[in-house]
């Protein structure tokens, strides 16, 4: 197949879907699809090779910003607009620190929906001139239901079908102020008339996002996360006498670091062996307090010895990270979609510890490789890791079923060959009718 698929730069941070949708290219690549990924409004940042169209990125963070905040910018010639949407120029943005003012959220967000109709109408003629100049795709990806508004302008000039993604946007959509939250989630379902189907990432998802956004569960398919499991290797038994339990994901309320750190103190009222808790992830600086309250109260608890946090990790940094690990644990206080963490770990041969939530549940249930426990119950997570500590052969056998189990049910190729079976189901109709 012929596809087109954008992606969402998420700036200088590792971000669970570039990450997704760029293995998701790469493999079919390698099975010899034809894809262009394009990333939107920044480059990606990826911790494998990056496999989108580096050259160009679609709605320039920095012409969004510039025409949201200024009609000047809206009236610029498109040759102008290229100084600030070259790639050396929105790397360089990239590294700043994201405005998180919630009206400028809700507002940015909020105009971006409205397409054609908003603020940002130039940026919607630019992407429609660069797609008329592209060889005709079989299918055409949006990569989140957040650039829904996307679609109208692809069936201006195009007349395949179209898909968008469903990866975590009720998250984002839940945080925005009123009036921008309920504005946002109408738009989105104005939009959703221009797409032909949409592909959620677990079937809780699914489940969840038809009921969110007012959409017939038959138009919300289903392609569960999936890695390279290949990638991942076996922790080898390690005789040091210390048991070290990992974290690995943004440092952010909503992840539950703090729920962890409780846990832990929990834990360490009923074990007495060495024991080390090693947090590792992006940190934005908004959450920098956030991560000093966790030490600071680990400190308090004369835990501070435990605990460390050793920074976001590049991707051989992450492999070693999860190869040195005894147990793993996330968990957030809401309803994750991906997980890709848990995959990751489980991958590694390392037993987990998740809430019975979200995606997380069905990770666990298809891996068999951990423990679930009840949602935000630190003493509950506390008790898992006590009989992971306590018994080290059972511990072990979790951490091969779970290695064992997202090869066969959450690979990079499972993920891939559920979705192309969405892609050719929805292209094979308008392929029957030009025949």
């Amino acid at each position: 197949m012929r596809i087109l698929s954008l992606t969402a730069g998420a700036a200088n941070m590792y971000c669970g879907s570039c990450l997704r949708d760029n293995a998701l290219a790469r493999e079919l690549l390698r099975q010899g699809h034809e894809i262009t990924l394009m990333p939107v409004y920044t480059p990606t940042k990826t911790d494998e090779a990056n496999a989108s169209q580096g050259g160009k990125v679609l709605f320039g963070g920095i012409s969004v910003y510039l025409q949201q905040n200024s009609a000047l910018f809206r009236r610029t010639p498109w040759l102008l607009d290229k100084l600030w949407d070259s790639k050396w120029a929105l790397s360089a943005a990239a590294r700043r620190s994201i405005d998180v003012n919630p009206k400028f959220l809700g507002e940015m967000t909020v105009s971006m929906l409205e397409g054609r109709d908003g603020r940002l109408r130039k940026e919607f003629d630019k992407f429609e001139a660069w797609l008329r100049r592209q060889p005709r795709p079989d299918i055409i990806n949006l990569p989140n239901a957040l650039l829904i508004s996307i679609a109208p302008s692809i069936r201006r000039v195009y007349d395949g079908p179209i898909t968008v993604t469903m990866q975590g946007e009720d998250l984002f959509l839940d945080q925005l102020i009123e009036p921008y939250a309920t504005q946002a989630r109408a738009l989105i379902r104005t939009h959703a008339g221009a797409v032909d189907g949409f592909i959620a990432i677990s079937d809780w998802y699914a489940d969840h996002m038809a009921g969110y956004l007012g959409l017939p569960r038959e138009r919300v398919h289903t392609a569960p996360l999936g890695v390279p499991a290949e990638d991942f290797t076996r922790a080898p038994e390690r005789g040091d006498g210390v048991f070290r339990v990992g974290y690995l994901a943004r440092i952010a309320p909503e992840k539950g670091l703090h729920l962890l750190a409780e846990a832990w103190r929990e834990f360490r009222r009923n074990f007495s062996q060495p024991a080390l808790l090693e947090a590792a992830g992006y940190l934005a600086p908004e959450h920098r307090a956030y991560l000093d309250s966790i030490e600071r109260q680990m400190a308090e608890w004369g835990l501070g010895a435990d605990f460390a946090y050793v920074g976001e990790l590049a991707r051989g940094s992450k492999l070693k990270f999860l190869s040195s690990l005894d147990a793993f644990s996330v968990p957030p206080v809401y309803d994750d979609p991906k997980g890709l963490y848990l995959l990751e770990a489980m991958a590694s041969g390392v037993p987990v510890v998740a809430p019975a939530r979200g995606a997380l549940l069905e990770h666990v249930d298809a891996c068999e490789g951990g423990l679930l426990v009840a949602p935000d119950d630190a003493e509950a997570i506390a008790g898992a890791l006590l009989e992971l500590a306590e018994n080290p052969i059972r511990a072990r056998a979790l951490g091969a079923a779970g290695h064992l189990g997202v090869a066969r049910h959450r690979s990079l190729q499972a993920m891939a060959r559920r979705t192309l079976a969405v892609y050719q189901q929805l292209a094979a109709p308008r392929a029957a009718a030009s025949a």
